[in-house]
């Protein structure tokens, strides 16, 4: 059995204590090599040695897990990030596309986490930066949102999806540029990410982004001509919400 060593982060000692005691119960394979209650404690571990897994809680009570990545911009450690139930730090996770642990977790959430981490799925800078501008200004309107297709991750602006469409489990999304990107989950993903920023289900198979939208023609069951050129159709139960979205516009 190949062993791993790790740095846990958590602000609440019994937080702390139980991630402890779980990998140590659970994961033999881990070896823990310290433990910080906050960013300064961190950084004066990992200047030491940098492990194999950093455990790494968001809200620290000297600042943030930013700050420790921050002062470690070349950090060699495959991040764990660990956070309480708050609907902003979710979010933030599913617009960055990057794994979390949610406490309280389950043995089977900290097992799938600590297995990505073996197999070095490590997210990228701009993933960083789109998790940190989303919990950073978490009433604000998130500006970027991190995309999975088949070989990659593309980081792309809110602002230039003109629409997603259906491709059985598969989302095709298509950009005022031109462009378009087959992502690797499902409409309806997006369309609960995205619903209160401009874009609107308006088809089982489309979502689309409001400021895209030239006219809504009513005959031939219903569609929208986008500032494009191209044409949506809309169910007839979504009928009464687009109106009323075009309306407010």
């Amino acid at each position: 059995m190949s062993q791993h060593t790790a740095i846990l982060v958590d602000d609440l000692p019994a937080a702390l204590k139980l991630l402890e005691n779980d990998i140590l119960q659970k994961h033999p394979s881990i070896s823990i090599i310290g433990k910080a209650a906050g960013v300064v404690e961190a950084a004066k571990l990992l200047r030491k040695q940098q492990p194999d897994i950093l455990f790494l809680d968001i809200m620290l009570g000297d600042g943030t897990g930013f700050d420790v990545l921050e002062i470690f911009p070349d950090l060699r450690s495959k991040i764990i990030f660990v956070t309480a139930s708050d609907e902003f730090a979710i979010r933030a996770f599913k617009f960055a596309a990057i794994d979390y642990v949610l406490k309280p977790y389950s043995d089977e959430d900290l097992a799938q986490a600590i297995e990505k981490a073996k197999q070095h799925i490590q997210p990228d800078s701009e993933q960083l930066n789109v998790l940190k501008d989303s919990i950073s200004a978490p009433n604000q309107r998130p500006k970027k949102i991190s995309l999975h297709t088949l070989d990659k991750i593309v980081v792309v602006d809110l602002d230039d999806i003109v629409r997603c469409e259906s491709d059985n489990n598969y989302t095709q999304f298509f950009f005022q540029d031109g462009s378009k990107i087959l992502v690797t989950k499902t409409l309806k993903s997006f369309s609960d990410m995205l619903k209160n920023y401009q874009f609107l289900r308006v088809h089982q198979s489309h979502l689309v982004n409001i400021k895209y939208v030239k006219a809504f023609i009513k005959s031939d069951g219903g569609y929208l001509i986008l500032k494009n050129k191209n044409t949506v159709p809309v169910s007839v139960r979504k009928r009464a919400e687009v109106i009323e979205a075009l309306n407010t516009i």
